[in-house]
């Protein structure tokens, strides 16, 4: 337990410790990093107006991630889900067919590497965080206090303003829904090895020339490739290829790709060449790679992203 700040001031000053932390829980609650820092203000702000209720009886992270929960839990009540396209549950797009035109549904967004969380093996995989998306807005927040927090039942209870049983229905119907997905919690990847690392450059090289025949070999047999706000998605590397001949705006020299780290797994910042000359932010887009080869890419087409992983304009 902890003593009660004595000012409301000391009380955010601590709390602000916990921002890191937060702003996960938050953005795994919502699959919105503006979302979820906007959140982590109103706990803070929330936290403030309430101080003298905190007492002690329970730790201030604990008190902090209540507070977090139900105000997640207000702010998801007037707002869609966030989906990745694969989680339309339409099949894959095929390659010839015109791109459908984007309906401004809420994507999720990506979240700039939480490095700090590695300590405490947070879950913030964009897989993972797109799952959760599946869920009532509740019973996510049961299976993130429990399977992530490691709440105990009692606690989630208390939080939620329900009963230990109710808490473990829900508990029993988030982790099935995951287990339909094939997705569960996971941990952040730990370093890249020097394989991943050769994976990634080739794939730089590749992106960069517009070498099709070499980000053909660079990708598994059943690789998805997403582009948000486009509810399109391709299934294979053939498939991919074509879209990436056909389809993407850049020629050879005309991307550049900065890396970066988003979800704990590598991503790169990418910036299409202005028919007038210089490099403007064009993409944020997440790799998940094996052993075999790249098997994911999440290419999320909104520039407004830069700012959220302090990008520059243009690339350096």
């Amino acid at each position: 337990m902890t003593a009660p700040p004595t000012q409301p001031t000391d009380l955010i000053t601590r709390a602000t410790t916990h921002h890191r932390e937060l702003l996960a829980h938050c953005y795994r609650m919502t699959g919105s990093a503006h979302d979820a820092e906007d959140l982590v203000q109103e706990t803070y702000l929330r936290a403030w107006r309430a101080h003298d209720q905190f007492e002690g009886r329970c730790s201030l992270r604990t008190w902090l991630f209540t507070i977090a929960t139900r105000v997640c839990l207000t702010a998801l009540a007037t707002r869609a889900r966030r989906p990745l396209p694969l989680g339309l549950g339409q099949p894959p797009t095929h390659p010839d067919a015109d791109l459908p035109i984007p309906e401004d549904p809420h994507w999720i967004e990506p979240l700039p590497d939480p490095a700090e969380l590695t300590a405490t093996r947070d879950t913030v995989r964009l897989a993972f965080a797109a799952a959760l998306q599946h869920l009532p807005p509740r019973q996510r927040a049961v299976l993130l206090l429990r399977d992530v927090l490691h709440w105990q039942a009692s606690e989630v209870a208390t939080t939620l303003g329900t009963t230990t049983d109710a808490v473990n229905s829900a508990l029993t119907r988030a982790r099935s829904r995951l287990r339909d997905l094939d997705c569960h919690p996971d941990h952040p990847t730990d370093p890249p090895t020097p394989h991943q690392r050769d994976l990634l450059r080739r794939y730089v090289d590749a992106m960069t020339a517009k070498d099709i025949p070499t980000l053909v070999t660079l990708f598994t047999d059943d690789a998805v490739w997403e582009m948000p706000p486009h509810p399109a998605w391709y299934q294979g590397p053939h498939h991919i290829a074509h879209h990436l001949h056909h389809r993407c705006p850049a020629g050879p020299g005309d991307l550049h790709l900065t890396p970066t780290r988003a979800n704990g797994q590598p991503a790169f910042a990418l910036y299409l060449r202005n028919p007038n000359g210089p490099f403007t932010p064009f993409a944020i887009q997440l790799l998940t790679t094996t052993h075999a080869g790249i098997t994911h890419a999440v290419t999320f087409l909104d520039p407004t992203l830069f700012p959220l992983f302090r990008l520059p304009t243009h690339p350096r």
